[in-house]
């Protein structure tokens, strides 16, 4: 059994690391690029604070901003708005709501397909 425990440790299953982003690390990381599930939808971040989203063939538009060390969107009254801490491990991303144990908005961050 001990070594089946270490076995579990060391291989690829084990949990990836995810670490929290700082506001510019934020900005970089966001600026002209795409967070996205790969099938359902889709958020391009303009590199001018602009926000397009499109989700199950509906298409919005907002804007995003840094603040205090969280990616804050705005897609008005319809589609909300708020602010999130954003946790990265390669390019596998996690929109976290601070202070919540909500299940967080995961998808991954790639220059956007044109």
């Amino acid at each position: 059994m001990f070594f089946c425990v270490l076995s579990l440790h060391d291989s690829p299953i084990a949990a990836e690391e995810f670490k929290k982003l700082s506001s510019s690390q934020i900005r970089r990381a966001f600026a002209a690029m795409e967070f996205t599930d790969q099938v359902h939808w889709v958020e391009r971040y303009g590199a001018d604070g602009t926000l397009t989203t499109r989700e199950m063939g509906k298409t919005r538009v907002g804007t995003w901003r840094v603040e205090d060390d969280q990616l804050c969107v705005d897609l008005g009254k319809d589609g909300g708005r708020g602010c999130y801490e954003v946790w990265i491990s390669g390019n596998k991303v996690e929109l976290r709501v601070p202070g919540s144990s909500a299940y967080p908005a995961q998808g991954v961050l790639q220059r956007p397909n044109r």
